[in-house]
């Protein structure tokens, strides 16, 4: 479980608050869409949790392991794709995996087994010992996120993953997601998809202007809103701007 509780981030002299009062439970077992226009919040959340950003109050646990206080222990139990893309170019596939999983101490024989379930499911065995600089946007993204998950970490993070990925591609990442979550970990992703949050969350957050407007099943939201789509939910609800 991920809690996030009471958690502010503010950024500058001007004390704008980036993400104001946060408290958010992600539970085993499911997958969490964040929801947000640009300037939201969401990329905030994220490097908040996977311990990149510091934050001014709140606390925020990963499987009861303090990201602060605790973030080694923590930080292992996350693995982390973020919407940059940026990578060690000039490794192969291979080789980044490899680094990957000597950072987080996974034995030569799981790692195999990993890569190889992995690979398959990316259809990216034919590319894993080129250099990453010669690899696709979307190939990129796929072996970020076999990196990511070497270390069968409980808790996924994912910013905007379906970014540049082609239909199968995309369909293979959500298949992943939904086996990740099943098999008891947290999946927890932000998207400004509305069409696949809908797709495959299992409960979803509206951020906007920092603060969490909306967080529930979608059945649940659909019902508190009259039944309206998601798209007419997110739209009454959120703004726009610039990422923060």
């Amino acid at each position: 479980m991920v809690l996030f509780e009471n958690v502010s981030k503010i950024y500058g002299k001007s004390n704008v608050k980036a993400v104001d009062d946060l408290t958010l439970e992600l539970r085993p077992g499911e997958i969490y869409g964040f929801l947000g226009p640009n300037g939201a919040g969401k990329t905030t959340t994220i490097k908040m949790l996977t311990g990149i950003l510091p934050f001014e109050s709140g606390r925020i646990t990963v499987f009861g392991r303090d990201v602060v206080t605790d973030a080694v222990a923590a930080k292992r139990e996350i693995g982390y794709v973020t919407d940059s893309g940026v990578m060690y170019e000039k490794l192969s596939g291979r080789e980044f995996v490899d680094f990957m999983a000597d950072v987080y101490g996974v034995s030569v024989a799981e790692r195999r087994q990993r890569c190889d379930e992995l690979l398959a499911a990316f259809n990216l065995a034919s590319a894993f010992d080129s250099r990453i600089e010669t690899y696709s946007h979307g190939m990129k993204q796929k072996i970020a996120i076999i990196g990511a998950l070497v270390h069968a970490p409980r808790v996924l993070v994912l910013d905007e993953p379906m970014v540049g990925l082609d239909p199968q591609s995309a369909r293979e990442l959500k298949e992943i997601m939904r086996r990740h979550a099943d098999a008891g970990n947290v999946v927890f992703f932000s998207t400004h998809v509305l069409d696949t949050a809908e797709k495959i969350c299992d409960r979803v957050g509206i951020i906007t202007g920092g603060r969490l407007v909306m967080s529930g099943s979608l059945d649940d939201i659909k019902a508190a809103k009259g039944d309206e789509s998601l798209e007419d939910i997110f739209l009454s609800v959120a703004g726009t701007g610039t990422e923060v």
